[in-house]
């Protein structure tokens, strides 16, 4: 029988000490949060399979999430809903009661024309007020939307994958929010097809027929179809319905409880083409009557800048940023001492998602947080995917493992599929997941097993097998995984982790080779800044190709990688040759996504001829050997 493991009780506020290196056995309060307790029921299968649910259950949810919008347009009608940045600086917001009545007209005018699940709605746009509106308007009067990637208008060069996802998706109007796409809109789109530019001001009706159509919206209609970035061939169209994002929601809250309590306040510039933030993060607010202030910053060079300056204005209550985000920001915050005091005076929760986060970059943003307010502030992490809606792990205590993603939440079971080495598969299964891929009958079967779990694709481990309430690690992508030629498996993403940690503070990332070589090498993308302390005599406007060339700097990684090879414990874990590039993981060729994640696969391929050196008989002077003196 499943046994719960319950160690403190359900709805206690995470109140306590937390321990870091540098203050090892000293306690340190905690700031108070309301979050769930660590639970979970364990039931143990004779083939090693492992299933896993919460005990809890899960609460009701509404049968679209606009009812969400309804209720508070009702309830605090004048509570600021979203705002952006204004030509002139400042704020433009709209409240709830101003969302709710837009919405509702515009989808009256959306009813006029021949949309349906067949002819859906294409939005080729950033972040802001519009695309917001747009997107709930067809949520209100039932019609699906597809927020697709900017870069694939803006970037793309022959707009390959836009071209495939309006053949896929058959649209009935495409709307962008100004003329940078009008390119992209005439390479792609029919000339029969209706497209908006600019402003949504002529979309207008009686709001009396919007609700009369969202009267007839079900927990089984089409919100909205999410793409994946296609990292391995072009983008799939993820179903998502209503139930999955609202079910998924009350998930959120079951963990995060301090959100039903005191609505959030964020400042957010994830992408709404993506899951985490069009889904997890757009969908906390209006679940929980929150304020967004949408960020138009990004975790790169020149755009960091900006949401350095919101932060500076805005106090969130949560904080979510990709592990690229984390580290572009902390140079500003190390420096910036008002920054930190107002950033950190209300946060209940630092979060990250999307990709690993180094470990020390995850120790420094904890111990900074604790100088700047005196309290330890939870720095807490999820796992999930756009097929999972996306919230599908979460930790809710502290650890001094980066790694840890916690527990599934309620209404939701997990398969764990035995690899290797004490690594499970990991397979999902509830309200939260997608049908299906849009009209990908043969993906979304190869999808799902024999008893309808959703392969995610990730593989997990019990960070303590004896105690599962302690959480599970994530252990990297499978398909990443690969073989040397001795037939040795090498799991590249605790490799990741564990080469990024050696080396830091002077590698922000790393590409593993060696499928079906004879040893293991690494493509360096070095962090430059901690590059250039190591050689002071550089001067200011030295280039990362100087950089990297400079004799104390190759000097230094010389002995990281020296060291690491010593430590290692057999061929599936010891790094032999690497090469630090000048040029780092490239958007435009799908190297980087725009959640600042690397993509290990099409480096490997779009840097074949640098992997071709690495394992070169006459090795090139740019290659570093572990051994080499």
């Amino acid at each position: 029988m499943p046994s719960p493991a319950r160690p403190r009780e359900s709805g206690d506020p995470v109140v306590g000490k937390a321990l870091d290196a540098r203050s090892r056995g000293h306690e340190r309060n905690q700031r108070c949060v309301q979050l769930c307790e660590a639970e979970v029921l364990v039931d143990r299968r004779s083939d090693g399979s492992i299933y896993l649910k919460s005990g809890r259950t899960l609460a009701p949810y509404p049968d679209k999430l606009t009812d969400r919008l309804v209720h508070w347009a009702n309830a605090a009608p004048a509570r600021v809903f979203m705002a952006e940045r204004a030509r002139d600086g400042s704020w433009r917001t709209i409240t709830y009661a101003q969302t709710l009545e837009r919405i509702r007209r515009i989808g009256t005018a959306l009813l006029t024309r021949d949309l349906s699940a067949e002819r859906p709605i294409i939005i080729l746009s950033g972040n802001d007020l519009d695309h917001a509106l747009l997107g709930l308007a067809a949520n209100y009067v039932g019609i699906p939307y597809a927020p697709i990637s900017p870069a694939y208008s803006l970037i793309s060069s022959d707009f390959g994958k836009l071209r495939h996802i309006v053949n896929l998706l058959t649209p009935g109007i495409v709307f962008a929010c100004n003329a940078q796409y009008a390119h992209a809109i005439e390479a792609v789109v029919p000339p029969e097809i209706e497209t908006v530019v600019g402003s949504l001001d002529h979309l207008d009706g009686d709001p009396a027929a919007a609700d009369a159509a969202n009267a007839g919206v079900t927990p089984d209609t089409v919100a909205k179809i999410l793409f994946t970035s296609g990292s391995t061939g072009m983008p799939k169209g993820v179903i998502n319905t209503q139930r999955m994002w609202c079910s998924n929601q009350a998930m959120i809250a079951s963990a995060l409880q301090f959100l039903t309590t005191e609505p959030p306040v964020i400042v957010d510039w994830a992408p709404w083409h993506h899951t985490a933030g069009g889904n997890h993060d757009v969908g906390l607010v209006i679940h929980n009557g929150g304020t967004l202030y949408i960020d138009g910053g990004k975790p790169l060079p020149g755009a960091i800048e900006e949401t350095v300056k919101n932060l500076r204005e805005i106090a969130p209550t949560w904080y979510f940023t990709v592990p690229k985000g984390y580290e572009a920001l902390l140079p500003f915050f190390r420096s910036d001492a008002a920054l930190r005091e107002n950033f950190f005076s209300r946060l209940k929760v630092l979060w990250f998602a999307g990709a690993g986060l180094a470990q020390h970059v995850f120790d420094e943003w904890k111990e900074m947080a604790y100088r700047a307010c005196r309290e330890d502030i939870l720095f807490l992490t999820g796992l999930g995917s756009t097929e999972t809606a996306p919230y599908a792990f979460g930790r809710m205590w502290d650890t001094e493992n980066s790694a840890n993603i916690g527990l599934p939440p309620p209404g939701l079971d997990v398969k764990l599929v035995p690899l290797m080495d004490g690594k499970y598969e990991a397979r999902l299964r509830g309200p939260s997941i997608t049908p299906g891929y849009w009209r990908e009958p043969k993906l979304t079967a190869e999808a799902f097993d024999d008893e309808g779990f959703y392969k995610l694709g990730d593989a997990l481990r019990f960070d303590d097998p004896a105690r599962p309430e302690k959480g599970l690690l994530f252990e990297g992508r499978i398909a990443e995984d690969f073989k040397l030629a001795t037939g040795t498996w090498v799991h590249v993403g605790p490799l990741r982790v564990s080469f990024i940690a050696h080396c830091a503070p002077y590698v922000k990332d790393v590409v593993i080779a060696g499928a079906d070589r004879d040893f293991i090498s690494a493509l360096v993308f070095p962090d430059l800044d901690a590059c250039r302390r190591v050689a002071p005599d550089l001067p200011t406007d030295a280039s990362a190709a100087e950089i990297i060339a400079h004799q104390s700097v190759r000097r230094e990684f010389r002995f990281l990688l020296d060291s690491f090879a010593k430590a290692a414990t057999g061929s599936s874990n010891r790094v032999a040759h690497a090469i630090l590039t000048d040029t780092p993981p490239s958007l435009d060729i799908g190297e980087a996504t725009d959640k600042g994640s690397i993509n290990q696969r099409m480096v490997l391929k779009q840097r074949a001829a640098l992997v071709d050196e690495l394992y070169a008989d006459q090795l090139s002077p740019r290659v570093l050997a572990a051994g080499e003196r």
